[in-house]
């Protein structure tokens, strides 16, 4: 088909008669000829990078079709290009874990954060650097919205999944298909395999026009940009989703096999455009330091002229090689920063203060605020942080206030504007009893908050199960905050243990159980007696205990009893582990009501035992059998899964990379290894079959350089039980990321 030829005749068509001027029969004739010419056309632009005809040109042909299928509802298609629909709706989202992490970013939050962050580049990168070598750094616009992994083979979209907690995502693949800027197949000369990284976003206008049509409807419009991308995505009819109108920006790329990229991040950006992704228009490279802050800095006035939203611009390292010798900490990459803009701020009536209880006890003032529009977002209550904080800045019921969205996410009250310090108006006091129960409350020494000097709070017991319940900690499926809070107030949870005694005819008779959503919660609590001990430890709320410091504990303890009888000095000698959150869970453990939850735990059938992929990696020493060997595991391996082998070669001592480069020291191969093996080859790198690595695990010494001949060893013990796979966590915490802090404390801001 001729595209350009076809479309210019049907404008012409279009220009004579209008749809809205056509009678049945010729309005069929009309939709017949249109839907492959946009079809075509779309495809040619979204998949493949090519304008056949003017942005203008196309808008036409798609709005003449979009008119006659309202006008006519019978002639709307499944294949029509104004619905690309993505199948029939799902049952749940499949989790899947992400082959390598998507991390986190550090923030910068001014031109000095910048530049501090750039000297400690530049000292990171001292071994490398050419004298008087200037390192280029990329910038590019931090889109609000949701980020996405895309997986694509040969060149076709076979899955895309959000990022999730970072390692454990949803499979989204069915949703994504609809999004049109997402092309389904790239175009030429791409590697086998390859996951490219964006953000999925509603754009600006977008949003505005599906307000409009949800107030019409009577239904609840959506809260931002931001939020209406993540709903959009987690649809589970994906017709829906189609019909949202998400955008997409590629930003970079994950694991890469069977092909060569670009040498670096501007010329990745680059290359992902020419292949039909859409990326970032707005982006620049800089070597003067200056020019990258006043950049950056310059964004934040003009971020409103977008038709997307953007909270900043992230700066990354434009080497790629530099960006692997800087390396990462344990959740962001050293060679990448967010420069984040000043929040946003409006300013409103306070008209009370409330107060939350929160799991551990501790006493939340809760500003309650005549709804105000900050950053996009309908606020009506906020943090208040604690009672010095209010007293500090004379803040009282009755005054017009200054709100702000801290890092853009959590609303705060900043201040009163303007208040005469004499005015008529009575200052806060901090209660004495909890507003629920109306036991006595106290302020420990050197702390800020006000908490319950006993348990026993119906309040407390109500957040203790909805973090118990979540992904993060046991992850029950269908028990979100509702329905964790009903099971309290019925009484059918009076403590933790009691979750793995419901009984099915109780759940039925509860307000919006039925049976597919009992089944769901059955199975959940079934399935978290058998998740790994540090998600448990985290689960059971024990003060300033958050999944990273859970992760550590767990790591030098294999049970929750030896936990349990660990003295403070030992919990200090952890790597991470201060006085503050020893003597935490030393006294967790001391009181009584505590350890008869673990002994119910534990008669339940949930584990408290360390799972070995758990276990501390071994110290990097000259008798780790791998230490400070980079390792790449490649095809599949006979008895070992990809994570039990990775866990081993860190418990040696080694290092697990997803690509064979001139730093690799060791490749294990199995079957259909494919391009890494390859690659080891011809760089001469040693490489190993499943026995081999046993052998050297066994104390074998790393072969030479010859690749061709794999270590001999003697056939694993088949008698060793094997390791069983490790359940990773999953679901998002960007509360605590945007907060900064593993503090899980900072989760009661609202009672959650």
């Amino acid at each position: 088909m001729d595209l350009v030829g076809s479309a210019l005749d049907l404008l012409a068509r279009l220009d004579a008669r209008p749809p809205a001027d056509l009678a049945e029969q010729e309005a069929t004739t009309l939709a017949d000829a249109l839907r492959p010419v946009v079809r075509g056309l779309g495809r040619a632009y979204y998949t493949e990078g090519e304008s056949l005809v003017g942005d203008t040109q196309y808008d036409r042909l798609f709005h003449a079709l979009r008119t006659l299928e309202e006008l006519h509802p019978s002639l709307v298609t499944p294949d029509s290009p104004t619905h690309r629909v993505g199948g029939g709706p799902l049952d749940a989202f499949e989790k899947v874990e992400h082959p390598v992490a998507l991390l986190s970013l550090g923030n910068a939050f001014d031109g000095d954060d910048l530049r501090a962050w750039v000297d400690r580049v530049y000292k990171g990168l001292d071994a490398v650097l050419a004298e008087d070598e200037r390192v280029a750094f990329v910038a590019e616009l931090k889109i609000d919205g949701l980020a996405l992994a895309l997986t694509y083979r040969d060149g076709v979209l076979v899955r895309a999944a959000t990022r999730g907690n970072g390692r454990v995502g949803e499979n989204v693949t069915t949703n994504v298909r609809t999004i049109r800027p997402i092309p389904l197949r790239l175009g030429p000369d791409v590697p086998d395999s390859m996951e490219v990284r964006g953000e999925a976003y509603l754009s600006r206008s977008r949003f505005e026009v599906l307000n409009e049509r949800l107030v019409e409807a009577g239904e609840k419009p959506l809260a931002n940009p931001r939020n209406g991308a993540v709903g959009s995505l987690r649809q589970l009819d994906p017709t829906v989703t189609a019909a949202r109108g998400l955008a997409f920006f590629a930003y970079g790329v994950g694991p890469v096999e069977g092909g060569t990229l670009p040498a670096t991040q501007s010329g990745v950006l680059d290359w992902l455009g020419s292949r039909g992704l859409p990326t970032g228009p707005e982006r620049a490279v800089f070597e003067d330091v200056d020019a990258l802050v006043a950049f950056c800095e310059s964004w934040a006035g003009h971020r409103d002229r977008l038709d997307y939203e953007i909270d900043g611009v992230v700066v990354k390292v434009d080497r790629l090689d530099y960006q692997d010798v800087l390396g990462q900490v344990s959740t962001a990459p050293r060679w990448a920063i967010a420069f984040k803009f000043p929040a946003r701020e409006a300013t409103t009536r306070l008209l009370g203060i409330d107060h939350n209880v929160g799991r551990t006890g501790v006493i939340k003032p809760l500003a309650i605020l005549e709804p105000v529009q900050v950053g996009g977002v309908t606020v009506s209550k906020a943090t208040l942080h604690n009672a010095d904080y209010i007293t500090s800045r004379d803040i009282r019921v009755g005054d017009d206030v200054v709100v702000k969205r801290a890092g853009d996410v959590i609303p705060a009250v900043v201040g009163p504007v303007g208040a005469d310090p004499d005015r008529d108006r009575p200052v806060y006091l901090p209660p004495d009893a909890c507003p629920v129960c109306g036991r006595p409350l106290v302020r420990p020494e050197g702390e800020v908050d006000l908490r319950h000097l006993e348990g026993g709070c119906p309040a407390q017991l109500r957040r203790a199960v909805e973090h118990f319940v979540s992904r993060n900690a046991m992850d029950v499926d269908g028990l979100g905050t509702k329905g964790a809070a009903l099971l309290v107030d019925v009484e059918l949870v009076t403590d933790l243990p009691d979750l793995f005694t419901l009984q099915r005819e109780d759940l039925l008779a509860l307000e919006g159980f039925k049976d597919k959503k009992v089944d769901n919660v059955l199975a959940g609590v079934e399935a978290a007696r058998h998740r790994p001990l540090a998600r448990l430890l985290f689960g059971l709320g024990i003060r300033h205990v958050g999944e990273t410091v859970a992760r550590d504990l767990v790591a030098h303890h294999d049970s929750l009893d030896a936990l349990a009888a660990a003295a403070g000095e030992d919990l200090e000698a952890i790597d991470g582990i201060g006085p503050i959150v020893a003597e935490s869970v030393v006294e967790w453990f001391k009181d009584e009501a505590n350890r008869r939850t673990v002994e119910a735990l534990q008669a339940a059938g949930v584990n408290t035992r360390r799972l070995p992929e758990e276990r501390v990696a071994a110290t990097l020493d000259a008798s780790a059998p791998l230490a400070g060997v980079t390792v790449v595991l490649t095809g599949t391996l006979p008895t070992l899964t990809r994570p039990q082998a990775k866990a081993r070669v860190e418990d040696a001592g080694g290092k697990v990379s997803g690509s064979v480069s001139k730093k690799t020291g060791l490749v294990v191969a199995g079957e259909a290894a494919g391009s890494k093996l390859d690659k080891a080859t011809d760089l001469g790198i040693p490489v190993v079959d499943e026995a081999g690595l046993l052998a050297i695990l066994a104390g074998a010494p790393v072969p030479g350089a010859d690749p061709t001949a794999p270590t001999a060893a003697p056939e694993p013990d088949a008698s060793a039980p094997a390791t069983p796979t490790m359940t990773l966590p999953d679901g998002e915490t960007r509360s605590l990321d945007a907060l900064g802090t593993d503090d899980p404390e900072q989760g009661d801001l609202f009672g959650s």
